[in-house]
């Protein structure tokens, strides 16, 4: 007689075997009409799943976090089906859910375009209407082999081959319709509902071997209802609006071409939004009792091995052999990060407790071998420069450095138009280096250092580096993506590998704790984040060009160039359009180039020593002095920190 545990810490017995089914319709009909599956003794299963034991049960109803990921991947079944009926002769091969939706791989001689989709889209909606049941069935694996062959469907069977003996064969049925699958599914195809879409087609190889078949993938999006697909595909459309690669282009910041795979030519525009951003940072470090330094971009493999970078990122790395005079060869790295080096500085003179907590910091410029098909504009680079810093310091000092690192990175990330941000706790990776017990040690420290600092944090099990656990800090951007960019790990391995250590207040010689941190993470990919951030529209401080003043008619040009003069000796970037165009024509190009301040000069302007400035992209404008604009604009156009001062020395 199972006796079922209720989330609500109720209890209901059965006389015998009892599927979920009829567990929920024993509760009520609201609940039966509503469960799509349910997680026993938390595994997630189908609701016909027979319970002949005591058990707790959980039901999954469409609102459910579970409940997505199961209608992306019944709406992939729903795909396969009609993709075989519509297209005879095709082979399925595999269709898991990803994130935002599913996608589909099938065998045939002639790929599949997007004008099919029309014609995949209505049948799978009759397939969805007929609302077939989800039917698990398990067969011997012979039987199973025999009849995916029989029917063409190699791609099947030779998967069934590869599963463990131990694996038992699933075939899940949908009416006539059939696939392999583990599971679980929903009630049936009436569960999908209609909110889903399908995206676009791309190849990929069987298995991901490039040795293999090309197959035709056909890639979709299910969600749990029209609304929140129309949000869905609002955020697409916001996602291209704010494309950095597109924004780049049309503000003139950098561009990236097949000979440089991978790296960056930064335009004046673009560079300028750099430097801004550097400057800013190295002000804030300075100011956070950083020190600056500079390493060596290529590192003899010698201190890579010493480190036990070389056996975690060697397929990651740069390579030059070169010929030296007193070797046959000698291998040297471009250096993927900085933290061997900066333990190098450390190690260079004899160190005292009384320097500790030593924050040595570097503008690193790191290079890291990532395939071809993974670059993304300047998202995803192989060169870029990381805003890396490592702190020294000794065991009681993590709690307080991680509290006033926390702190130096949420006013940072203030500035820079992130609100608020999460913190993941990443505890020990299963392939590491380092002790249990430093790995103890560790995880405490950085427990204790959250407790210390007020930070909550999400469980990421398994993600630390391998010399230590790490917190990361993740933003959310405006349509809802998130991005980690900041770190802070602590690490007792290295210093005890590369052999640091410090002199105690008793005499006795001791290692550092190392603590691995940045705020910005790769300035390349920062920057396209605040690029897509703001969709190129920045805040004064930042934009590459700050200010354009503009002439309506050629007598104002003396005058204009008197007012450029005058803005950028205060420090604002100011450009100077003089061209012999209609002022409309003026202002719609500066509105494409993202141009904060149009300050606009004509023959009464020129006269009176005034400006008339209008904020793009929108139509109020406003007639001010000369020096008025100036001042106006150079207080608006000073970084935040310079302005906190002004304010504080004023106050």
């Amino acid at each position: 007689m199972p006796a079922i545990s209720l989330p609500d810490g109720s209890s209901r017995s059965f006389p015998g075997t009892v599927t979920g089914t009829e567990v929920a319709a024993a509760i009520g009909p609201g609940l039966a009409k509503a469960a799509l599956a349910m997680r026993l003794d938390g595994e997630l299963v189908d609701l016909s799943t027979r319970i002949d034991r005591d058990a707790a049960v959980r039901f999954v109803t469409r609102r459910d976090p579970e409940a997505l990921e199961m209608i992306r991947h019944d709406t992939a079944h729903v795909l396969a089906e009609a993709v075989q009926d519509l297209f005879p002769g095709t082979q399925v091969t595999i269709g898991p859910p990803i994130e935002d939706g599913f996608y589909y791989d099938f065998a045939r001689n002639e790929p599949f375009t997007p004008e099919d989709f029309a014609a995949i889209e209505a049948r799978m909606r009759e397939i969805v209407a007929r609302n077939s049941g989800f039917v698990r069935e398990v067969w011997p694996r012979a039987e199973a082999i025999r009849f995916f062959e029989e029917r063409g469907e190699r791609y099947k069977a030779e998967l069934i081959r590869d599963l463990p003996e131990d694996v038992p064969i699933s075939i899940y049925r949908q009416g006539e319709w059939l696939d392999l699958c583990r599971g679980p599914h929903m009630r049936g195809t009436g569960d999908v509902g209609t909110a889903f879409k399908l995206m676009k087609v791309a190849g990929a190889y069987w298995r991901g071997d490039h040795r293999n078949a090309m197959l035709s993938r056909i890639y979709g999006t299910a969600w749990r209802d029209g609304k929140e697909l129309e949000a869905y595909l609002h955020r697409l459309e916001e996602a291209e609006r704010r494309d950095h690669r597109r924004i780049g282009k049309e503000m003139d910041l950098f561009h990236l071409q097949e000979e440089a795979a991978g790296s960056i030519f930064w335009h004046p525009k673009g560079w300028k939004l750099y430097q801004t951003v550097q400057d800013y940072m190295r002000r804030r470090l300075d100011s956070a009792d950083y020190q600056e330094v500079r390493t060596p971009q290529l590192v003899d493999r010698k201190l890579w091995v010493e480190s036990g970078h070389w056996d975690k990122y060697r397929e990651h790395m740069f390579i030059a052999t070169v010929e030296d005079e007193s070797e046959k060869d000698r291998v040297l790295a471009l250096k993927p990060m900085n933290c061997p080096c900066h333990v190098q500085i450390f190690n260079h003179g004899l160190r005292s407790y009384r320097e500790l907590p030593l924050r040595m910091a570097e503008f690193g410029a790191c290079h890291r071998y990532e395939p071809s098909g993974a670059l993304h504009g300047i998202m995803r680079v192989r060169a870029f420069t990381q805003d890396d810093a490592h702190i020294f310091c000794t065991e009681e000092q993590v709690a307080p450095e991680t509290a006033r690192f926390v702190a130096l990175l949420a006013s940072v990330y203030r500035d820079l138009g992130f609100e608020s941000f999460r913190v993941k706790f990443a505890d020990r990776p299963a392939s590491r280096a380092g002790t249990d017990e430093s790995w103890d040690k560790a995880e405490e420290a950085l427990k204790e250092a959250c407790r210390l600092a007020g930070v909550e944090y999400e469980w990421n099990a398994g993600e630390g580096a391998f010399y230590g656990p790490k917190l990361e800090f993740v933003l959310r951007d405006a349509i809802g993506r998130d991005w980690q960019c900041g770190t802070l790990q602590v690490d007792y391995v290295l210093p005890e590998r590369l052999d640091a250590e410090y002199v105690a207040e008793d005499g006795s010689r001791k290692r550092p704790v190392m603590l691995h941190r940045a705020i910005l993470g790769s300035f390349e990919r920062f920057l396209g984040i605040l690029i897509e951030e703001h969709a190129g529209r920045f805040p004064l401080w930042l934009a590459p060009v700050q200010v354009v003043v503009a002439t309506i008619v050629g007598d104002a040009d003396d005058f204009a160039r008197k007012a450029v003069e005058a803005l950028r000796a205060a420090g604002i970037r100011a450009e100077l359009d003089l061209r012999n165009e209609k002022i409309n024509r003026k202002v719609a190009d500066h509105i494409a180039a993202r141009v904060p301040v149009l300050a606009v000069v004509g023959r009464r302007e020129a006269e009176e020593g005034s400006l008339v400035l209008r904020r793009l992209p929108g139509r109020e404008q406003e007639t001010v002095t000369l020096a008025e604009a100036v001042s106006r604009l150079a207080n608006e156009a000073a970084p935040p920190d310079i302005r906190q001062q002004i304010v504080v020395a004023a106050a």
